[in-house]
């Protein structure tokens, strides 16, 4: 089996290209090209990977990979994935996100249809819909990053129900890990709390710690990716923990973790704050656990406590 996977140097598709490498698979993957060295999160596993540098914003690019690919699995997890930025950077994360995807798609259907597709939406979609929230919640975006989202999303299903193409998608809450970007506030957070434990880092800035999400542990969400596309009827799946906490929450058990009193080292700063915020967000994945199989299993104590070990190992 071969499979493509866009974003393979990010948090997901790194922990997905170990996935399935380990079932056998010959994995290519498509990394934005760059003046810096950007491969980090899969530099254990470079040597077994097949590498094609292109980006999404070159439809003709990606159709000429897939053509010489041919993979039976295409996972698209490229985009301009940080939510706050994405006010700063609204063209570009469109460009990426919405654009990107039907680029991917046109491609797919031209040159390898027979493929099984995967498309990461996003809880973001939700915006302030109650939750918790399912396939079934009706979408409220308000952000650039949740529009492009929203748009890539009807995309796919559009695609999957115009030309009968197998492509399923996984609207994913939080999931977090060591691999995280070091701007997004789980990320921040845990390393934050080993920095100013060992004398490196004196504040920790934030912005709105009332927020909720649904925060899960990475490395679980890949197999249901997988999952997905083993299926012989594409469908959409929402994966999350079906619980919510929030931001100060997060602080608190990282500090404690380090035996710190989170109060003296966190500030506020409306700077960090989104235009437009979502109170909260909580997954009911019923249809998850039903017709995958599949179900969270790593607690949200648990996940802080891996997030800030790894960063106390490293220093």
């Amino acid at each position: 089996m071969k499979a493509l996977v866009t974003g393979i140097t990010g948090q997901d598709g790194s922990y997905l290209a170990d996935l399935l490498l380990s079932k056998g698979y010959e994995v290519h993957g498509i990394v934005r090209r760059a003046s810096s060295i950007n491969t980090e999160r899969i530099d254990h596993i470079f040597d077994r990977l097949h590498l094609h540098f292109v980006d999404v914003t070159d439809g003709s690019g990606l159709a000429r990979i897939m053509s010489a690919v041919q993979p039976d699995e295409i996972y698209h997890l490229a985009a301009q994935s940080h939510v706050r930025v994405s006010f700063d950077c609204p063209e570009y994360t469109t460009e990426t996100i919405a654009m990107g995807t039907l680029r991917m798609l046109e491609a797919m259907r031209l040159v390898c249809p027979k493929a099984r597709f995967y498309q990461a939406s996003s809880s973001e979609m939700f915006g302030p819909s109650p939750p918790p929230q399912s396939e079934t919640t009706p979408f409220r975006p308000c952000s650039p990053y949740a529009c492009a989202k929203v748009y890539a999303h009807h995309m796919a299903v559009n695609y999957r129900e115009a030309y009968g193409l197998h492509i399923s998608c996984g609207i994913l809450f939080n999931h977090e890990s060591p691999r995280r970007g070091e701007t997004f506030v789980s990320r921040k957070i845990a390393k934050a709390a080993a920095r100013i434990k060992a004398g490196l880092q004196d504040k920790l800035i934030l912005g709105n710690l009332d927020a909720r999400r649904d925060w899960g542990w990475a490395p679980e969400y890949v197999g249901a990716m997988w999952k997905m596309l083993q299926r012989d009827t594409p469908d959409d799946f929402v994966l999350g923990t079906c619980e919510s906490h929030s931001v100060r929450q997060m602080v608190e058990m990282a500090f404690e973790r380090v035996d710190l009193e989170w109060q003296k080292y966190v500030e506020t700063d409306p700077r960090h704050l989104r235009p437009a915020e979502i109170d909260c967000l909580r997954a009911n994945d019923e249809k998850a656990r039903l017709v995958l199989g599949w179900w969270s299993h790593v607690s949200f104590k648990a996940l802080v406590n891996l997030m800030v070990d790894a960063e106390v190992a490293a220093l």
